[in-house]
């Protein structure tokens, strides 16, 4: 009688593919010891749990094993955030940027239209008013050539807040062109244009003016503008020279000259985003030196000159008759105040933003 067909130890069946598959799930990430329900068999007949495909897979000797565990988001990760994204959600939170930001948003309103508070001629003046105090429709009273001091102070906004902003964009447009090729190609030019801003930097901003605009017959803004480019520029263009020398030697910066990129490619789609950051910093607070600045010089009687309305002009006549009639001193001088700190202000909330090493 033939003895019966004994299954080698070695030979593979269903039940030692499902203990072999079983052994090396053992120490996988993400597994639980214990049979693959897709290998478990009954018995020896075949007749198998599992789906056919695996089933198949089992019988030609292949054990189908786990890929490792997906990492899955936490519920508090988001998409990645670049730097002024990260700028303008740490300024929609910061009181001090929201307050300056509404104040500014004000004088840029009432500077472009300003008939929509002040609906009067602010040249309209009646000399039987003169040096009189607040009366009905007349908050702040008259000056001394018996103008609306509350009309004139409205207007005047607009000819400090337009220097100040034509100014600050001059500047930081001839300093940023300036100090960026000469922190890119450095060399020779570097050295002059470093030499050229030095020789800027020892001109006194007022003692310069008083020279530049005493010899202008002109009363608008535009010589103040001029005169504030060309004695500003220097500072923009230092930090612009320093922020490009740090850019320059990023690794990006790097790899992308190494890929073939040329001079104009570097500088405006790699440096420029990331150097960019200090020199609008600086030229957010030089805008509100701009303004005071140019009150001062129609102060001393070289800036802006009547008939143009100007806050330096008015706080100029009411030196004088600061004993007997304050008011006239006080709204003008409070209204520059007031736009110089909002300058300030802004200008210190965006360098808390934009500088990494204040987070």
């Amino acid at each position: 009688m033939p003895e019966p067909y004994e299954t080698p130890s070695d030979a593979l069946t269903p039940s030692t593919v499902g203990k072999a598959a079983e052994a090396d799930l053992v120490g996988v990430p993400g597994t639980v010891a214990g049979p693959d329900p897709t290998l478990a068999f009954e018995g020896t007949t075949g007749l198998g749990t599992g789906t056919a495909p695996d089933s198949r897979a089992a019988a030609d000797g292949e054990v189908a094993t786990p890929g490792p565990p997906v990492a899955e988001p936490g519920p508090g990760l988001g998409p990645a955030r670049g730097l002024w994204q990260d700028a303008w959600c740490d300024l929609r939170r910061n009181p001090v940027f929201v307050v300056s930001a509404v104040l500014i948003l004000f004088l840029v309103l009432i500077s472009a239209w300003p008939t929509l508070i002040a609906p009067g001629s602010p040249l309209q003046c009646d000399l039987a008013d003169s040096r009189r105090g607040s009366a009905p429709g007349h908050p702040f009273g008259f000056d001394s050539q018996g103008c609306d001091v509350y009309t004139r102070t409205v207007h005047g906004a607009r000819a400090s807040v337009t220097v100040g902003i034509c100014a600050t964009a001059g500047v930081a447009l001839l300093g940023s062109v300036v100090g960026g090729l000469a922190g890119f190609f450095g060399g020779w030019g570097d050295a002059l244009l470093s030499r050229l801003t030095d020789v800027f930097f020892g001109i006194p901003m007022l003692l310069g003016g008083l020279v530049f605009l005493s010899v202008v017959r002109s009363g608008s803004v535009w010589p103040v503008v001029g005169f504030l480019v060309l004695l500003g520029w220097p500072q923009v263009a230092r930090i612009a020279r320093g922020a490009v020398i740090g850019a320059i030697q990023q690794d990006y910066v790097l790899a992308a000259r190494a890929l073939g990129a040329g001079n104009a490619r570097l500088l405006l789609r790699h440096i420029l985003p990331n150097a960019v950051a200090p020199v609008i910093v600086v030229a957010t607070i030089a805008l509100g030196t701009f303004v005071s600045l140019e009150a001062t010089l129609s102060y001393l009687g070289v800036g802006l000159k009547p008939p143009t309305v100007s806050w330096g002009i008015d706080i100029s006549a009411a030196s004088t008759l600061v004993r007997n009639a304050p008011h006239m001193l006080l709204y003008p001088a409070g209204a520059l105040s007031l736009t110089v700190l909002a300058f300030i202000m802004l200008g210190d909330a965006v360098r808390d933003a934009l500088d990494p090493k204040l987070r």
